[in-house]
């Protein structure tokens, strides 16, 4: 003859329980492999910048002791000169790539030597 009526309805209601435990279960997974995605990522774009920051302190370091000449080679006419209280001069370059402001900073003493460097946002 078939479930009783009241039989059927809690096995109905059983399999919704279960079906639906086993969602909220799957939704927990998926948020946890998404959080594990996006902190490697995260991880993998510091990895980038800093390649990118350590050779851009190695190109400049190049000019370190060198000549203002074989800086104007490289770099040309700087942007803006300032005179710091040392009587040193600072070169400044700028550049934009991708509406990021790069700038390069050299400083220069009264022999037209270079004597330091600093770049900010420079990849």
């Amino acid at each position: 003859m078939g479930f009783p009526l009241y039989t059927y309805s809690c096995i109905s209601v059983y399999n919704y329980l279960c079906i639906l435990w086993k969602v909220e279960k799957m939704k927990k997974f998926f948020f946890i492999i998404l959080i594990c995605l996006f902190l490697g990522a995260c991880k993998t774009v510091s990895q980038k910048v800093d390649a990118a920051a350590s050779e851009e302190e190695k190109k400049l370091s190049k000019f370190l002791n060198k000549s203002v000449s074989e800086l104007k080679i490289e770099y040309g006419k700087p942007d803006v000169i300032e005179i710091a209280q040392n009587k040193n001069r600072n070169f400044v370059y700028f550049k934009s790539k991708l509406k990021i402001k790069c700038e390069r900073r050299f400083e220069v003493n009264p022999k037209n030597i270079v004597v330091g460097f600093s770049s900010k946002n420079c990849f």
